[in-house]
């Protein structure tokens, strides 16, 4: 009895601790958020790097097992990598601020435009029944809500991004690093790592990259030129804005099943106030990129490296965009392979015991 009484005291204890540690974190909250943000700020670019060189290294050692030497083959990958991005920004950045800037110019007559469309869709579901009349008016304020929160993300992203240049600008150099002595990071990781976590370690991040790189690799790739052939078409068509357009579609197509249709939604509402003809043209350029996609591009370039039914990354999306928004779309399908690798693993710890 005593022996119970003094294990209900250590409990209690335990719990008032940690009720106290919170309280303390929150009172210190001045503190701490400053110093969490500049780790942060610190942190990010060094954490891009490690993703570009997770994406480039496999390239790199494909090129030094054909004979070429190490250093070479990072030169040529690094070159190609980088200098196609830095001639993509020289070219790219002067006509997207030119067309960023015609949208805010012609946002007055676009949002007339809108109220317009919104005054008919009013008027001619008046005479419905209330309830029905009245999901309507929500479902215009909230798509409403919806675009305005979606512009307010890219422009603070893009002012986020010019305030950041400088730190962005040391990323190339940490790859180049990075990509040079990669041998000697492994090795660290390896001696800084416990030495009963070293195998099993080992094994979870060989199984992640099995089951994450190539798809991650193949689906940038796929992004990257269906943004491109969305912006060659859109320009030929002659819809407005067509590397802003094209550029939507290829990031949201790297969500799958609902990305095309949200990468779809500004080109349409754009045709909208051109031209009923423009939006049928718009609607086919979609449509042909989703089956250039589906049909060709995917299976070719991405196949199934997931091992992942459908049903769970419609939920894995859904979880994802309940939490974080689009950005929690875009994480969410990598979260849940690297999730089920993990189970899987300690699935097969605890069978061991």
């Amino acid at each position: 009895m005593r022996e119970q009484q003094l294990l209900s005291f250590v409990r209690l204890g335990k719990v008032l601790l940690i009720i106290v540690m919170v309280y303390l974190v929150i009172r210190l909250k001045a503190i701490w958020v400053p110093i969490f943000d500049l780790l942060f700020t610190a942190i990010t670019p060094f954490a891009i790097a490690g993703f570009i060189t997770y994406l480039l290294h496999p390239l790199i050692e494909n090129i030094h097992e054909r004979g070429i030497p190490r250093v070479l083959a990072i030169l040529i990958i690094y070159i190609m990598f980088f200098g196609g991005i830095g001639y993509g920004l020289y070219k790219g950045i002067p006509l997207f601020i030119q067309q960023l800037r015609d949208l805010s110019e012609n946002l007055p007559g676009l949002i007339e435009t809108y109220k317009g469309w919104t005054k008919r869709i009013h008027n001619e579901t008046s005479a419905w029944p209330e309830d029905i009349h009245e999901r309507i008016e929500t479902l215009l304020v909230q798509a409403e809500q919806s675009v305005g929160n979606l512009l307010t993300m890219i422009l603070n992203s893009l002012k986020g991004f010019v305030n950041s240049a400088m730190v962005f600008a040391l990323i190339p150099f940490i790859v180049f690093y990075m990509l040079k002595d990669i041998e000697q990071i492994k090795k660290a990781v390896w001696y800084l790592t416990p030495k009963r976590w070293r195998s099993r370690g080992i094994a979870f991040l060989k199984d992640v990259d099995e089951s994450l790189g190539n798809y991650i690799r193949g689906q940038l790739f796929v992004c990257l030129i269906i943004g491109t052939i969305a912006t060659v078409a859109l320009w030929i068509a002659g819809m407005k804005y067509p590397l802003l357009l094209g550029i939507i579609i290829g990031v949201t197509n790297i969500i799958p099943y609902f990305g095309p249709i949200i990468g779809a939604v500004p080109a349409v509402i754009l045709a909208a106030t051109i031209s009923i003809k423009m939006v049928m043209i718009v609607v086919v350029i979609i449509f042909v990129l989703q089956f250039l996609e589906g049909n060709i591009l995917s299976p070719f370039i991405v196949g199934k490296s997931l091992h992942m039914h459908p049903l769970v990354i419609m939920f894995a999306l859904f979880l994802g965009g309940e939490i974080g928004g689009i950005v929690g779309l875009i994480l969410a399908v990598p979260f849940a392979a690297v999730l089920k690798v993990a189970l899987l693993h300690v699935k097969a710890q605890f069978s061991n015991h």
